[in-house]
């Protein structure tokens, strides 16, 4: 589980489109979040984001709305906003991953807040004033330097999902390749191969080399060369003098 489920409160300041509120709920049920308060909301028409939050609906009813942004951050003990500004007045910014870090560790000493301001300016200068630390995600100056309520929203709950979770569990490893079965592949694509006329008979070593190789870079398994050596047996059965009993042990 994430090391911030359960701690972190996005914070919607001054949302004006019923979508892009259905949009940030959606996403928050994707990636495990629960907790989002509205502050100063431009609209009150909330039952409109129904319609994109799909699985997020229970988030809509359960919301809290608050008159101010110190309100909606009062029972946090850290807060992050969010900019597309890459310069804010005598404020260092962050980028997301550094941010979600941060996120992290103020986690640890109680509730924290992802701030993100309104459609129509953002948060002010002011406004950021408010928290602790400001985000913003890297785009392309020109021609479109800002991103969509909802786009930001994805790129950085996205990343607080993954925040302290637990390394999954690797699957099993299955069995590598014995180098003795590689050597009765190599007799066996050697016999073939000089059978059908691919390799000189005077220097074969040098190709059949390169595409043992190959072989090794693909790191194969056991079962994948010995596969690889049926294969081979079968072929040699279309050549006159190939020798298609047992190669070298396996």
């Amino acid at each position: 589980m994430s090391g911030l489920r359960g701690k972190l409160r996005v914070v919607l300041h001054q949302v004006r489109s019923p979508d892009n509120l259905g949009a940030v709920l959606r996403l928050m049920r994707n990636f495990g979040f629960a907790e989002v308060v509205l502050s100063d909301p431009a609209t009150t028409e909330f039952h409109a984001a129904s319609r994109l939050a799909r699985r997020g609906v229970d988030l809509l009813d359960g919301m809290r709305v608050e008159t101010s942004l110190d309100a909606a951050l009062g029972p946090c003990v850290y807060a992050c906003g969010t900019t597309s500004r890459e310069a804010v007045e005598r404020r260092a910014t962050v980028e997301p991953e550094e941010a979600v870090a941060r996120l992290l560790r103020h986690a640890e000493r109680g509730p924290v807040a992802l701030v993100f301001g309104g459609e129509k300016r953002g948060l002010s200068d002011e406004e950021l004033s408010r928290c602790q630390d400001i985000c913003v995600i890297p785009t392309e100056p020109a021609p479109q330097p800002s991103m969509n309520l909802a786009q930001a929203a994805a790129v950085v709950l996205y990343l607080c999902s993954r925040a302290g979770a637990a390394p999954r569990p690797a699957g099993e490893v299955p069995e590598g390749v014995r180098l003795q079965t590689v050597q009765a592949l190599e007799a066996r694509m050697e016999q073939v191969l000089r059978a059908s006329g691919f390799l000189n008979p005077q220097a074969p070593a040098y190709v059949l080399e390169e595409l043992l190789q190959s072989l090794h870079r693909g790191a194969p398994t056991q079962r994948e060369v010995e596969l690889w050596l049926g294969a081979f047996k079968a072929l040699g059965r279309g050549f006159p003098g190939v020798d298609v009993g047992k190669p070298p042990a396996g």
